[in-house]
């Protein structure tokens, strides 16, 4: 009996005093912003008693045991790093269960409890599938250069990328003055042409085509052909990739004007570079919504930003919705379009 009351207080103090764990890792396509996130989130979640690992490799990672205690050596000097140092991987295993039971058997073992994961609704949707099978908490951190997160204004990354257009942009303008050429500039986003809208606006485009705005290459090549007339001497126009135009276009407008058109495809460039200031201060508030939400008995929640307010949404609103693109913003770009 006196054995049976000793080890009960043993378990009881061990179960007290251990710290839980908490795994860290970041998923889907890099963004800058990504690194002051995971340092946030382990030093934040240290702060708030729990004990942070890293998981490097995303999902691959989880599977094959890559898996680490947090300590400050490998937090350190990362803030200003673009990319992810984590770094990231899709894998096609996670989608079987045996793998992912592998995985929940390597967080186990070290007293993992629960997980953020910094990503896309990919991600999100892998790790909810994760807490269904072996419930394990998450929250996700938006983060994204394409910003087309349902539920969230913004995702960590857009910023910094935005600011590594406006650098290119800016830089093939002086070209395309010196020369008297238009220049169609191609940019990232899949089926969201946020990064293009934005872009043009910031730079001062002739022209920007989107997969969400209806386009008339005839009003537009009028209109050029007007402002030529009036005494411009050179184009500039932003394409989201979802619209695969860009070649098109260049011909286009080569022909339109009797121009010389040249394509710049941006590429993976605009993923790249140091995390802006604003990329750094949101990823903290990020981190620290996560961890706080995960104190609070969430499960699966998605971190978002909106108005203003830092809040979270069920991970379900995040799948089951469409985002839908800022609706003054296409405002602005509709004559850019036309």
């Amino acid at each position: 009996m006196i054995n049976e009351l000793a080890n009960d207080c043993l378990h009881h103090y061990q179960t007290r005093t251990m710290p839980q764990g908490l795994a860290i890792m970041t998923s889907g396509g890099d963004s800058a912003g990504m690194n002051p996130a995971v340092k946030c989130c382990v030093e934040y979640a240290r702060k708030q008693g729990f004990q942070p690992f890293l998981v490097y490799d995303g999902l691959r990672g989880l599977i094959d045991d890559h898996i680490f205690e947090a300590d400050r050596e490998r937090t350190s000097g990362i803030l200003h790093r673009g990319g992810t140092v984590l770094r990231s991987s899709r894998s096609k295993r996670f989608f079987e269960y045996q793998y992912r039971q592998q995985a929940f058997e390597n967080l186990q073992r070290r007293g993992i409890g629960q997980m953020i994961v910094i990503g896309g609704d990919g991600s999100f949707s892998a790790l909810n599938q994760f807490y269904n099978d072996f419930q394990i908490p998450f929250a996700g951190i938006p983060a994204t250069i394409d910003n087309d997160i349902a539920g969230t204004e913004y995702c960590l990354g857009v910023d910094t990328a935005l600011n590594q257009i406006r650098q290119a942009v800016d830089s093939i303008r002086d070209t395309a003055t010196s020369f008297s050429r238009a220049f169609v500039i191609e940019v990232m986003g899949r089926h969201c042409g946020y990064l293009a809208m934005v872009s043009a606006l910031a730079c001062g485009a002739e022209v920007c085509l989107i997969p969400e705005l209806a386009y008339d290459l005839d009003r537009i090549g009028e209109r050029l052909k007007q402002e030529k007339a009036d005494g411009r001497r050179y184009v500039l126009a932003i394409v989201a990739e979802g619209t695969r135009m860009s070649d098109h276009l260049t011909r286009w407008l080569g022909q339109t004007l009797g121009m010389d058109a040249r394509l710049t495809v941006l590429g993976h460039v605009q993923r790249g570079g140091s995390p802006s200031v604003y990329d750094r201060i949101m990823a903290y508030k990020f981190a620290v919504a996560a961890v706080e939400s995960l104190k609070s008995g969430n499960t699966n929640a998605i971190m978002t930003f909106s108005s203003g307010t830092f809040g979270y949404v069920p991970i379900e609103t995040v799948t089951s919705s469409k985002y839908s693109i800022d609706a003054d913003l296409l405002k602005l770009c509709t004559p850019l379009s036309c």
